[in-house]
Parts: structure tokens; C-alpha cells; sequence
């Protein structure tokens, strides 16, 4: 259903920046989102337009918003079926099957989660940053499987963005996996603290890194079973960086089962594990990863959200496997 551009107005009664006064008085749009409708020429301060995000606003100016119609969808919505495991009118969790990929891009231009998205998210989608589309606030690989938060309005999509700028510092965010890792770790709990930045020698990769252009990246991991050449070991993350568990548990020597690109070395250990465990490994497409955990607080309520996810059944069947070995 079309909606008609929405005129906001209100009156100043301090001495402030006008993107800052617009955003906290109209909490359902993000102060990102005011300062690119002042940018486009939407917004005037006495009746003239004002194009400046950093004007400053005097006690008593009259401000005029229009905020046009959402632009529909790009890309289109496509049917695909979702695990759905919450939604209301800010956002969706959904629990992500290894193989399907989060956003369109380059060799994936649809059947990604976000083309199933918009499909079932419909009308309730509102214009994040002025188009009727899903708010990735993060992504998991394509060959992970577990739970993912997606935004469906402006107001869900800056309040849990800055929770995962966050990454748990502040006690909102807690984002826990599962892996499946070749060896076992000497310490049973420990920290791995790095760079990641782009690989030198294989652009397509991460890898550990002290160069300026490396970003900070932090893993709290945990054994929690060891089998025969194998561990399980729950990674908590304290950053975001692409790749990271996976780069992280590679350099210190236990690359997760059925990482072609961080594991490759590891393969000929396939002889260490049962017969069993070989056949469920050989199924595998992609690593042994899965999104365990995932908390937050609610965007609007505030209230602190927590779900759980269990290993999906390959990798619950390669567990099963690894333990029925020892």
C-alpha cells in the first residue's frame, strides 16, 4: 500500500545541532536518517531550507520535515522458505541454514536472505534510510548456520547497530558459536587477541595481521568436549571482524572442521577419526560453524532479548560421530 510523503514540525528549546535536535525528538528515525533528508534539501528552519547537518537551532525556530515515501525494495523479494524464531513489528530473528547467503552481491544477485526477506517481511518493512528493505545489522558466512537479527524499521536498525559497534562491551550484546576444531587447545579457556586485515598473499582471505589496516579482533573460546584429533569449543566473540573464529582458531593450530580456505593443511587428519566421523565430515559443505547464541535488548522495549539455537543435524550427526569414538 503507497503511503503519502510524512510532514514533521516542531518547535526548538535549546540551542542545538539541528540533526541531533531532530533525532532525539523523533526517536522513530535514526540521526543518520535526518542528516541525509537535511543533505537532500527535506528539511527547513523558518520556512527556508537548511542543507547544513551541523546548523545550529536557536530556542523557538519552527523546523519542517518531509520525509518522502520509501522507495520500494531492491532487490526483489523472492519465496524462500524461513526458520523463523521471533518477529514483531521491529525486528526478525531467524535461525540461517549453512548455504544460503545474507546479502546480494557479486555471483549470489538473488535467493539470499535478504531477497526471502523482503518477501515475507511485506508492507511491515518501513524505509530504512529511505528504502522499504531489511536492516542487515550483521552478517554470518554463507556455509554458517545459526541465529541472525535483521532490522525492519529505522528506529530497530540504529539502536541495534550500535549494539553490535558494541560487540558486548557495554553487557547488551552476547553472540556465542559453536565449532567443531581439529586438535585440542593446551588451555581449556582462553583468549585470542590480534589484527585481521586482508590477506597479502590470497586477497580472498583474512588473516592475522599487525599492519595499520588491520582491525582489533578479540575471541573467548572454551573446550567444551575434546574427541579423538577433535575438539568442541564455544566461541564468544568480543569483535566482529570477518572470518574472525575462523582465522583466529587457525593460528593457533586448530582450524575448524571442513574450512577448506583456513584448515586445508589439516586435511590428511581425517585418518585420526572414526569411520563414522569421516563419512559425516565428508558430507560437510563448509566449516563446522554454527551461531549459537544470540542476546540483545529490544530496540523499543529495551528489554534484553536471549536466543538459543542447537547444532542443525549434520553437525549435531558429526558430534555424535566424534563422540561415539572415544
Amino acid at each position: 500500500m503507497s503511503q503519502s510523503p510524512q510532514t514533521l514540525e516542531i518547535i526548538a528549546t535549546e540551542n542545538c545541532r539541528l540533526d541531533k535536535f531532530l533525532g532525539n525528538s523523533f526517536p522513530d528515525f535514526s540521526r543518520a536518517r535526518f542528516q541525509k533528508l537535511i543533505a537532500d534539501g527535506s528539511v527547513t528552519v523558518e520556512g527556508k531550507p537548511v542543507d547544513y547537518i551541523g546548523y545550529r537551532l536557536r530556542p523557538g525556530n519552527r523546523v519542517n520535515v518531509v520525509v518522502p515515501e520509501a522507495k520500494p525494495a531492491e532487490p526483489k523479494g523472492q519465496d524462500i522458505e524461513l526458520d523463523i524464531v521471533y518477529e514483531d513489528k521491529d525486528l526478525i530473528v531467524i535461525n540461517k541454514p549453512a548455504g544460503l547467503v545474507v546479502h546480494p552481491g557479486a555471483g549470489n544477485e538473488d535467493g539470499t536472505l535478504v531477497n526471502a526477506l523482503i518477501a515475507h517481511c511485506g508492507e511491515s518493512l518501513s524505509g530504512i534510510g529511505g528504502v522499504k528493505r531489511p536492516g542487515i545489522v550483521h552478517r554470518i558466512d554463507k556455509d554458517t548456520s545459526g541465529l541472525l537479527v535483521v532490522a525492519k524499521n529505522d528506529k530497530a536498525h540504529h539502536a541495534l547497530s550500535e549494539q553490535f559497534a558494541a560487540h558486548g562491551r557495554d553487557g547488551k550484546m552476547e553472540r556465542d558459536y559453536l565449532a567443531l576444531v581439529w586438535g585440542k587447545p593446551d588451555r581449556r579457556v582462553g583468549t585470542i587477541s590480534t589484527g585481521i586485515g586482508r590477506s597479502s598473499a590470497n586477497r580472498q582471505k583474512m588473516a592475522v595481521s599487525d599492519s595499520a589496516q588491520a582491525k582489533e579482533a578479540i575471541t573467548h573460546y572454551e573446550v567444551i568436549e575434546s574427541y579423538p584429533a577433535s575438539s568442541l569449543v564455544r566461541c564468544r566473540l568480543e569483535t566482529g571482524r570477518t572470518h574472525q573464529i575462523r582465522v583466529h582458531m587457525a593460528h593457533i593450530g586448530h582450524p575448524l572442521l571442513g574450512d577448506g580456505t583456513y584448515g586445508a593443511g589439516f586435511m590428511s587428519s581425517k585418518s585420526k577419526l572414526g569411520a563414522a566421523a569421516k563419512t559425516s565430515l565428508s558430507y560437510l559443505r563448509g566449516q563446522a560453524l554454527h551461531a549459537a547464541v544470540l542476546g540483545f535488548d529490544h530496540p523499543t522495549s529495551g528489554k534484553h532479548m536471549r536466543f538459543e539455537s542447537e547444532l542443525p543435524p549434520n553437525l549435531a550427526q558429526l558430534r555424535h560421530d566424534l563422540r561415539s569414538a572415544i
